[in-house]
């Protein structure tokens, strides 16, 4: 009786210690004071004669919209944390076509933007490409 009544305290204590550290880790990035840097790149091969068009805006700002030539970049800076929405979203028009599409998620890019923080998009004629180095794309979605 005293050993189960030494053990099982000292098992509650270690297993909230590790539920603890399971839920930091995911949500570290709500308690951090990191930035991300988010920049969306005209990736389009001859779009001289119609610009590319993003608006972008969250719950707590709107970054406004710009109208971008071939190799343009519309970038800003993320500090996610407890108090806003941690996610960013924006609208991509080029001539007819529209897409929305999450430029920056906390919860999905934490880890995907890499350790240099850096979340890439390349918008080209065929889709959207991902990138957390700007050497190395990797399609998305198309449009």
């Amino acid at each position: 009786m005293k050993f189960t009544a030494c053990v099982f305290p000292l098992l509650c204590f270690s297993a909230s210690i590790i539920i603890v550290m399971v839920v930091m880790q995911q949500s570290q990035y709500l308690f951090s004071s990191d930035e991300y840097y988010v920049r969306v790149i005209n990736g389009f091969t001859n779009n001289s004669s119609v610009p590319l068009v993003i608006w972008c805006s969250s719950d707590e700002m709107d970054l406004g919209s710009r109208a971008m030539q071939e190799h343009d970049d519309f970038s800003w800076i993320m500090r996610p944390n407890l108090w806003s929405s941690n996610h960013m979203k924006c609208t991509m028009k080029y001539d007819n076509t529209r897409k929305k599409f999450d430029a920056f998620k906390a919860s999905r890019d934490a880890e995907r933007c890499g350790t240099n923080r850096i979340c890439s998009w390349r918008v080209t004629q065929d889709g959207f490409y991902f990138s957390n180095d700007e050497v190395n794309w990797r399609m998305d979605f198309t449009w």
